[in-house]
């Protein structure tokens, strides 16, 4: 009886002796960060890539910050510049083609070129644009809304497409 007891002693004592497992510490530093950041632009524009692949006949061009754009109605009209007003109807999708946002049938989105909350892609695009030229944008998420998305319905890390039709300008 008093081996029992002596072996239900220990077995407690080493039980309660035991150290509870510290988590490590997260060894980051700057240069993981950019290195995840450079794998995560790869693997956004090969998805961009991939959903041109669906449109080999698009006369697709980009620009240095990873902008993809196609005049898909061409116009001799006048260019926007920073400042100026620029009226429009846009359609914003995912790549998957999930439709986030869009401007009302019976409404012009009006936004001031580079000076504005607007996506960064679509300043960069609508400055490409002539007015009454339609035209599809592609841009890979650090210019829309980055590692978060907008909390609303742009999920983070999304690329975005954006159907826009430059009205007018002022």
């Amino acid at each position: 009886m008093i081996k029992k007891e002596f072996l239900f002693c220990l077995l407690l004592v080493c039980s309660c002796t035991e150290e509870e497992e510290q988590p490590k510490p997260v060894q980051w530093d700057m240069k993981k960060s950019t290195e995840m950041n450079k794998e995560m632009a790869v693997e956004e524009s090969i998805n961009i890539d991939l959903y041109f692949a669906q449109h080999e006949n698009w006369d697709v061009k980009e620009t240095g910050t990873g902008l993809r754009y196609v005049i898909l109605k061409k116009t001799d009209g006048a260019v926007p510049k920073p400042g100026m007003d620029a009226k429009t109807q846009y359609k914003i999708s995912l790549l998957d083609g999930t439709e986030v946002y869009k401007t009302p049938a019976d409404e012009l989105d009006i936004f001031r070129v580079d000076k504005s909350e607007m996506e960064s892609g679509i300043h960069e695009g609508i400055k490409l644009m002539k007015v009454g030229e339609k035209a599809k944008l592609v841009f890979p998420s650090h210019l829309a809304h980055g590692l978060v998305g907008d909390l609303q319905k742009i999920p983070p890390l999304s690329p975005l497409v954006v159907d826009i039709e430059l009205i007018g300008i002022e």
